[in-house]
């Protein structure tokens, strides 16, 4: 009963969408009529700036960390692995959205890894940064990050539900990311510029 309690609880930490809920708490909009229309941390980014976007990716992270703890709490690691996967499908699925589209479940993918892989975890972290700083594209770095979390998992010996949370992670976060990798072959994805400093 605990474990199907916290899968459960997974699932509803997912289905935050905070990305819908800030801009609509602080600034009245729907994050879904703006930019790209998707609820993640990444299009808040884009349109509303660093402080609405990191506070969304920071909610994001930390709802895919609560729900594979409570899942690691409830019944090991196995059980951690499927309160993760749940909370990644309340991200892409949120029932508070009506099960309408959601985020991408990168960031909340990164917040079950800090619980389930601490260390792969970092050097994950460590791998979106250096990519997204050399091509400033979100969904390169998202999609090389995805590919290199399995390697780091595997090496730095976590036990196999973990494994297969990453490769299963991986195959997910490249799949709803295809659209991106279409117009990255014409050409046409968006790329973050800095902007320029006010004298």
């Amino acid at each position: 009963m605990p474990e199907a309690l916290a899968i459960v609880g997974g699932y509803l930490l997912g289905s935050m969408p905070f990305g819908y809920w800030l801009p609509r708490l602080f600034r009245g909009e729907d994050i879904r009529q703006g930019g790209s229309g998707n609820v993640g941390a990444t299009n808040v980014f884009r349109v509303y700036g660093r402080r609405l976007g990191t506070a969304v990716a920071l909610l994001d992270v930390a709802k895919g960390f609560v729900a594979a703890l409570l899942g690691i709490w409830a019944g090991g690691a196995l059980v951690g692995v499927l309160a993760a996967a749940a909370a990644m499908v309340g991200h892409a699925r949120p029932v508070f959205l009506h099960f309408e589209k959601g985020g991408k479940m990168v960031a909340t993918a990164g917040g079950a890894t800090f619980a389930l892989a601490p260390l792969a975890a970092l050097a994950c972290v460590g791998v979106w940064v250096g990519v997204f700083l050399l091509t400033r594209y979100a969904s390169v770095a998202s999609i090389v990050t995805a590919l290199a979390l399995v390697l780091f998992v595997w090496l730095f010996g976590a036990p196999w539900p973990v494994l297969a949370f990453a490769a299963a992670g991986t195959v997910a976060i490249v799949f709803v990311h295809r659209h991106n990798v279409r117009r990255l072959a014409a050409g046409t994805e968006h790329r973050f510029e800095r902007r320029p400093r006010r004298a």
